[in-house]
């Protein structure tokens, strides 16, 4: 059995995706047991090559395997927590990031600023895993009953100092609809709030609030099929460049450096005021590099990737 650990959430198994992959080619013939959130399970499913999913929330717990694992593998994170953690599984081997405070002197270095998607390819590589870290599309759902051709705007994070202001998704809401989007919201239960003061200050009808209202599964086909995608740096960001939907995210306190979409895929567009006089706090909605960035500049993005799209609507005619 070959075991990795994502114990983390969409974003994160979003940029593990090439990593994953690179782990199913390396072992055809292995099982292969993804450790993450149980809630994560439609992702899984559309990210593929995966055998089964071993619940596993965070760092303090990891069920029993459910056999002998030859190669456990770290995609959570640096050590030291999660390589004990994956080393009461007893395997053969551990794939992970140097850590002498894990008495783990194998692997190569951590580096802090490296970019999320690059970070793991890396680490595989090293142990002799070729990786192809472009490998970021997902298996397209069906549609069922999400809409399709719509405009996603996500104004939530689960990081308040990602958090974006409503009354700005609110303008961007209203300058859209007027340009014949069709605007719904979408966010997690605890969103739903920010989502309904997004829709009344705009005058979107209640169905227009899906915040609350879909699963992982039914997110992902939503954005799958959906005309565009304007968020923070969060989930949803990541499923639109999974399946290659044009977006405009807004990146703070964090760098796309680190988590943004390559850029080599056109279609999407990060908005990035760089490193802010104030740190901010996690605890505080609105980090200031997230808050330098105003509505027009988001609405001349959304101009940007439109442009690219019926440019390469032109071509492919």
């Amino acid at each position: 059995m070959i075991l990795a650990l994502r114990a983390l959430g969409v974003g994160d198994l979003a940029t593990a995706v090439p990593a994953v992959r690179a782990l199913r080619a390396a072992y055809p013939d292995r099982e292969l047991v993804l450790a993450a959130p149980a809630w994560l399970g439609p992702l899984v499913e559309l990210v593929g090559g995966v055998d089964r999913l071993l619940p596993a929330d965070g760092l303090d717990r990891l069920g029993t395997p459910g056999g002998p694992v030859e190669v456990a593998v770290n995609l959570h994170g640096r050590g030291p927590r999660s390589h004990r953690l994956l080393a009461t599984t007893g395997p053969d081997r551990l794939f992970a990031f140097a850590d002498a405070r894990a008495d783990h002197a194998d692997g190569p270095g951590w580096d802090e600023e490296e970019h999320e998607v690059a970070r793991w390819c890396r680490l595989l590589r090293w142990y002799g895993i070729p990786t192809d870290p472009t490998d970021l599309d997902l298996r397209r759902p069906a549609s069922g009953t999400m809409p399709t051709g719509v405009t996603v705007l996500h104004p939530g994070s689960k990081v308040p100092a990602k958090r974006w202001p409503p009354g700005r998704y609110a303008a961007v809401a209203r300058e859209l609809t007027g340009r014949g989007h069709r605007v719904v919201l979408t966010g997690g239960t605890g969103e739903r709030a920010t989502a309904v003061r997004v829709a009344d200050e705009v005058g979107l009808p209640a169905d227009a609030v899906l915040a609350g209202q879909t699963d992982l599964g039914q997110l992902a086909a939503l954005v799958a099929g959906a005309r565009l995608v304007v968020s923070g740096d969060t989930g949803v960001a990541h499923l639109a460049t999974g399946y290659r939907t044009p977006s405009v995210v807004i990146f703070g306190p964090v760098p796309p450096a680190r988590w943004g979409p390559p850029p080599e895929r056109r279609r999407h567009r990060v908005l990035w005021a760089g490193p802010a006089a104030s740190p901010g706090r996690d605890g505080v909605d609105g980090h200031p590099a997230v808050t330098a960035v105003g509505v027009d500049a988001v609405l001349a993005a959304v101009e940007e990737v439109e442009r690219v799209v019926r440019a390469d609507r032109a071509v492919a005619a």
